[in-house]
């Protein structure tokens, strides 16, 4: 069974260099306008595929009209951690709770 391609993108670090990021999911809380993306980094998607445990890392983003091109935010309350994290479980439950 072939596995689903998911958007990619490119997200610098502190340093600059630029690391390779798949987009699991995007949603949007219309309660308060703003959306979110949750990622993992290619290298771990690749390499742990088997693994239970792999390191995600979401933002807050809004996308620029005028370019084809993000501005992405860490997310800053507690509130919005809460809203992701509430998101990623019903998203491991739909995806990766299938059993084997």
């Amino acid at each position: 069974m072939a596995k689903e391609e998911r958007e990619r993108i490119i997200i610098p670090d502190e340093n600059g260099d630029e690391n390779l990021f798949e987009v699991l999911f995007k949603f949007d809380v219309d309660s308060t306008g703003k959306s979110y993306m949750v990622t993992i980094p290619v290298a771990d998607s690749e390499d742990d595929e088997d693994s239970d445990e792999v390191e995600v890392f979401p933002f807050r983003y809004e996308e620029n009209e005028d370019e084809d091109d993000l501005a992405l935010f860490p997310l800053e309350t507690d509130e919005e951690w809460d809203i992701v994290e509430e998101m990623l479980n019903t998203f491991d439950d739909e995806d990766f709770g299938k059993e084997s």
